[in-house]
Order: structure tokens, then sequence, then C-alpha cells
């Protein structure tokens, strides 16, 4: 992943968006654009042996994700274990096994003492084995990990809580990308901060001072009477050029 991805998902509890950022380390500037717009964060670690290692080592994002997500405002954090179904060795025995629960708590502990250094209150912070590949305590218990009592991701996801949205603020909504879209025209998307982004209102976009008004908003390609704090949303807006905005500019209300 190079660019930022939007997806949806819902769960009996929850509507949510995910924000895939990439984690490489040249794409660290959309990095922060995709985690500054987040409510939580899953920081997903390998349990292969030797890639934990490598992401925790002095050249890992391991550590840099978590610093950059606090540092950001990201206070909800879910610890993801993922690949649990690579073989591992097991410290009283010696052997080498998959799912293995010692290993778990090996990377458990040492990302805990990280995510406290940076300023985590752990008793916030969910950990989660799970196998991606195999579905393993993704949306139910694992056969394989008997060891496990806590939640699965989807529970753990559902345990979450949903910060206070500040509706009566002014508007104020950072621009991330701007598209231009054949038949619509101008289409700047980005995450609304506080206050509420309707069909017919008038902006002002700052610093260019341009104002203009919002002919449509949609989310995930579904039109909205209104979009609200913690919403990732296209707008569409007359008689500004693509050129004009930037990723950065600031939509108020007018």
């Amino acid at each position: 992943t190079i660019d930022i991805a939007l997806w949806k998902f819902e769960t009996e509890k929850y509507y949510f968006t995910i924000i895939d950022a990439p984690g490489h380390r040249d794409f660290i500037k959309n990095m922060i654009t995709g985690t500054s717009q987040a409510d939580c964060a899953l920081l997903v670690v390998a349990a292969t042996a030797g890639e934990f290692e490598a992401g925790i080592s002095g050249e890992g994002q391991t550590n840099e994700h978590a610093l950059l997500a606090y540092t950001l405002g990201v206070k909800q954090v879910i610890l993801v274990v993922n690949k649990m179904d690579q073989p591992n060795q097991d410290p009283k025995t010696g052997e080498n096994k998959p799912f293995l629960g010692a290993r778990f708590d090996e990377i458990k502990d040492n990302v805990f003492i990280r995510l406290k250094k940076i300023g985590y209150n752990l008793e916030k912070v969910q950990a989660v084995p799970i196998s991606g590949f195999h579905g393993d305590n993704m949306l139910e218990p694992s056969a394989n990990m008997p060891w496990w009592k806590g939640p699965t991701l989807l529970g753990a996801l559902n345990n979450l809580e949903v910060p206070k949205r500040p509706v009566d603020k002014p508007l104020r909504l950072p621009i991330q990308d701007v598209f231009k879209i054949g038949g619509i025209g101008t289409v700047p998307v980005g995450r609304v901060e506080t206050g509420i982004l309707r069909p017919g209102q008038v902006i002002t976009i700052a610093p260019a001072n341009l104002s203009t008004e919002v002919k449509s908003v949609e989310m995930h390609h579904t039109a909205l009477e209104q979009a609200t704090p913690g919403d990732n949303v296209g707008f569409n807006v007359k008689n500004i050029a693509v050129k004009d905005l930037k990723r950065g500019f600031v939509v108020g209300d007018s």
C-alpha cells in the first residue's frame, strides 16, 4: 500500500471505516495523513520467528508506528499478533509448534513495555492472537488456540469506545486529497473533525480564502444529508479547479 485506502464494514455494534495507511518508511507522509484521521489503531505484529524481531529492531517500524499513532492523538490501540499459524520454538520442550501461546505472550509483553514507554494506558490496550490467512480468532474463537481466553478480533473491535464527536463546534475539515470526477467536477476528500457538512452549505477554504457552495456529500459512494465528525467524505464543490486545492487545506463555515 502506497496510498491511503478507505474500506467500510459493519459489526452488530459499530460502523467502521478502515483507513489502510502504508507502513513502509518511504511513505511516512501518507501514513501521517491516514493515522491523523483514526479513532483507533490496530498495531499488527507478525509472530513468525525473526519477523517480529525485525519489526522492533532499530530499522523496524513497530515502535515508530505506535509512537506516531500516539503523537497524532490515537489513544485506543489493539495489538494484533498475526501469523500465529507459523511454527515457533516452545521454550519448555524445544520443539517447533504453530499456534504457540508462549510466543504470543512473549510478543505481547515486549510490545506492551514499548507502548507504556510511549505513554499508552495499558489497561485500555487489547491484545489479540490471530491467523489472518487461516481466519483463526478473527470472527470466532479458534480450536487451534484453546489457551486463549480473551476476545476475537471482532470482539476486540466491539469493545472500543466511541470518542465524543464535537458536532456543536464550527466546521473544520482538513482536505486529504482532491479528485476530478467526470460529469461531477472537483471533489475534495477528507474527514470531518468538528461541526457538520451539508449539501447546499456555503464553505470557505483556508488558507486560499476560497468560498463556494457544497453541491453534494458522499461517503463510500452513498449520498449523505449531512456529515458529522469522524466521517470520511468526498464532497463536490462549485467553480473551483482541482489545481486550486491542495492536501492540508482546511474547509470551514463561511
